[in-house]
């Protein structure tokens, strides 16, 4: 007896062309999303990068509109520097805008979109990201929890405490750290900065290049650090490579999650958690009583954040293809 019929159609044959029919329609989404990307402009880079760059200038620039011989951590000085920031980074989807004009590209997603505000997987990339990032600081975070006074029931009393918030709020180095400086940056250098790379570089190439706008962006430190002497030039300056070597790096990761979730809530959450936590504290660790409970700790967070990078950022919990993803006709591991 042959192969069983349903309807008529033989099940192998019937299998084959479900297949054919899925891939038929996988590839005319993938053309009509990237259809008006395809053909890159002549001098799309140059424009690209002189717009980034245009646009770091302005970010650091509002910074320094202000006449003061106060330090940066005077209340004075972060409010005045909330105010001008806050009115770059609102006026930065101008430039994306204009670069988007100019250019003459015109992407499928809307403008917001491509920065990352919308509602499709936004619930996972509230949790996911920054689930990752704490992986990452496992170390830092066991460590922060033994030297912690609190227990647990305490800590969690502080945390829904009304006036515990209320006092950081009232703290404008807190709200510099924790909330100001990372919407801001992210939204400049992420949101507004990787969809005017990705069409000239690609995703994987622009997840490493964006970041040089952020860490050279941070160098504005070492004009107020010599300014007010707050230590030897050499040490200053040496000060100033470590802190751009390290922003370019943390650059790069929330630039990998921004084109992998499509999300920018998620650079935001993880800016704010690095900013709590800081560098971590090798030296402390390597001399804590339990140096190597922590230190075992600090190789398992790291082990597990490379295993879980990739599968914890899936475009597939945040709706694939991401936005700034249909801007490039390579997608690449970056972009699926």
């Amino acid at each position: 007896a042959g192969p069983s019929r349903i309807d008529g159609v033989i099940p192998w044959r019937q299998n084959s062309l479900f297949s054919a029919a899925f891939q038929s329609t996988s590839k005319f989404r993938s053309t009509q999303l990237h259809a008006n990307v395809s053909a890159v402009p002549d001098g799309l880079c140059w424009v690209s990068i002189l717009s980034c760059l245009l646009l770091a200038c302005s970010y650091v620039g509002s910074l320094y509109v202000w006449k003061s011989d106060l330090p940066r951590d005077h209340p004075a000085v972060i409010k005045r520097r909330f105010t001008s920031v806050l009115i770059v980074s609102a006026l930065s989807p101008l430039f994306v805008w204009a670069w988007k004009e100019f250019t003459g590209i015109q992407p499928g997603p809307s403008l917001l979109a491509l920065m990352g505000i919308r509602l499709e997987g936004l619930i996972p990339a509230i949790i996911l990201p920054l689930l990752l990032t704490m992986v990452l600081f496992l170390g830092p975070l066991i460590q922060l929890t033994m030297d912690c006074p609190w227990g647990f029931i305490d800590g969690i009393k502080v945390v829904v405490d009304p006036c515990f918030w209320t006092l950081c709020l009232s703290d404008m180095r807190w709200l510099r750290n924790q909330v100001v400086a990372p919407l801001t940056e992210e939204l400049v250098f992420r949101a507004c900065m990787l969809p005017m790379l990705v069409p000239c570089a690609g995703p994987s190439t622009a997840i490493f290049t964006c970041p040089l706008f952020f860490g050279v962006a941070h160098f504005h430190h070492v004009i107020e650090l010599l300014r007010f002497r707050q230590g030897t030039v050499s040490g200053i300056f040496l000060s100033a490579v470590f802190q751009f070597s390290y922003t370019a790096v943390f650059g790069a990761y929330t630039a990998f999650i921004f084109i992998r979730t499509g999300h920018l809530v998620g650079p935001v959450l993880c800016h704010s958690f690095c900013n709590y936590m800081g560098f971590p504290a090798l030296g402390t660790a390597l001399d804590h009583p339990n140096r190597l409970t922590i230190l075992s700790f600090y190789v398992l967070g790291v082990v597990l954040f490379f295993l879980l990078l990739f599968p914890m950022t899936d475009p597939l919990f945040y709706g694939l293809p991401t936005p700034v993803c249909t801007l490039t006709s390579t997608h690449g591991s970056i972009c699926s």
